[in-house]
């Protein structure tokens, strides 16, 4: 095989033998600015662990299957749409905050153009630069009002104004997997058993595969991931249940 360069293969967005572009060829980053995976990850762990513990919690308090149905559905539609709403405020907030430092940013930039190109200059500098490169790299940045604010606020701030994470994607996802994951522990009730036992272990069943799930996505110990969710999620239902015995013994009849 020759080991001679293929052409062009050394500039910029030029494709390699393979058709891949320079170094994406032997790995690919997710993309961790979306919002989506937090999301969803929390909202289906969430589901599951909210509902069912509070499974446990009428099941223990000794209600009858149409009752604890009842509860999960409510749980279900309930916790939907709070972890949407909360989402969905929360991202939004957090991309309210993001505006406001672009345009403290610009701001500075307009009123102090020399102090701020001096300080990209500085923060070049302490990446490893020469002061001469860092000079030229500093002044070509800030011919561009726009990208030089994208560039202080991604060394300042570590965020990118550019790559801001969507308020309807959150909180479509919460709501979404919250739902899904709500409705595992009601399974066998809607499919005609009325055992809590067995309600109680679809759902932790439901947190094993979804804590695995979760640590396969985030390059974790898939064993890890899901026996540390179940053990978190045993502590909810165990607390919950046992709220709901001393509550069920002292309702009258």
């Amino acid at each position: 095989m020759s080991d001679a360069p293929h052409p062009g293969a050394g500039e910029p967005g030029s494709p390699l033998p393979h058709g891949a572009l320079p170094h994406e060829f032997d790995h690919r980053h997710a993309n961790v600015s979306g919002g989506w995976l937090r999301a969803a990850a929390f909202g289906a762990m969430d589901g599951l662990v909210t509902n069912t513990s509070l499974l446990a919690g009428v099941g223990g308090a000794g209600l009858d299957a149409h009752a604890i149905v009842l509860s999960g559905v409510a749980g279900l539609a309930a916790g939907a749409f709070s972890m949407a709403l909360g989402e969905y405020a929360s991202v939004s907030t957090a991309n309210q905050q993001i505006d406001a430092e672009v345009r403290v940013e610009a701001r500075a930039q307009r009123k102090h153009p020399v102090s701020e190109q001096t300080e990209l200059v500085g923060t070049f500098v302490e990446m490893g630069m020469s002061e001469a490169t860092a000079r030229a790299a500093a002044e070509e940045v800030h011919r561009d009002p726009e990208q030089a604010v994208t560039i202080h606020l991604t060394h300042e701030l570590g965020v990118d104004p550019t790559e801001k994470p969507s308020p309807l994607v959150a909180g479509a996802s919460s709501f979404l997997m919250f739902a899904i994951g709500a409705i595992i522990p009601l399974l066998p009730y809607l499919l005609g058993f009325e055992s809590l036992i067995v309600g109680l272990t679809v759902g932790c069943i439901g947190l094993l595969v979804v804590g695995a799930t979760t640590a396969h996505l985030t390059s974790r110990p898939l064993v890890w991931g899901g026996l540390r969710q179940l053990l978190f999620g045993l502590i909810a239902v165990g607390a919950t249940y046992l709220v709901g015995l001393v509550i069920g013994v002292g309702v009258p009849g």
